[in-house]
């Protein structure tokens, strides 16, 4: 299992590198358009490729930011209950997460293999929108396998407090 957490590791922070890459992109990107529309030479296609980028950048941090418990939590109420109890309340929150992950990223590459199927292009650069839509459904699979992995580690504590 520790080898399967390292690399599921690595691949979190390689996501989270590749989204850093799209936050610069995306600003460099709008800086240079922003220039070139004050000299009248805009960048065709800005405005498809920062829309791609931006989905990326939060396809890829989905995992990081769970890993690192970064995602908003109401706490107020359950961080009252005894320590047990709120490892029960977040292996649920967990379990629920997992369900709609795995649904949203099997959805989403059926989705995906539709617009493949139909040909579907972005408006202005004909980019193949179903590519953003299949690497936002592997992030998502990252992202399940991630919660998967925090909801094991719950399960381990939790027989462990017995």
């Amino acid at each position: 299992m520790n080898h399967i957490s390292a690399i599921l590791g690595k691949t979190v922070s390689l996501l989270k590198g590749i989204g850093a890459g799209c936050l610069v992109a995306m600003m460099l990107l709008t800086c240079a358009d922003v220039v070139g529309r004050f000299f009248n030479h805009p960048i065709f296609g800005s405005v498809e490729i920062v829309g791609f980028l931006s989905t990326l950048a939060v396809a890829v941090a989905l995992p990081y930011t769970h890993q690192v418990k970064g995602h908003i939590g109401v706490e107020i109420l359950v961080r009252l209950f005894p320590e047990r109890v709120q490892l029960v309340f977040e292996m649920i929150t967990n379990l629920v997460a997992l369900i709609l992950m795995g649904a949203i990223t099997w959805r989403m590459t059926i989705y995906a293999g539709t617009m493949k199927a139909s040909g579907e292009v972005s408006m202005n650069l004909e980019f193949p929108e179903y590519l953003i839509i299949y690497a936002t459904a592997f992030c998502f699979l990252i992202f399940w396998l991630v919660i998967f992995e925090d909801l094991l580690t719950c399960f381990k504590r939790l027989k462990g407090d017995k």
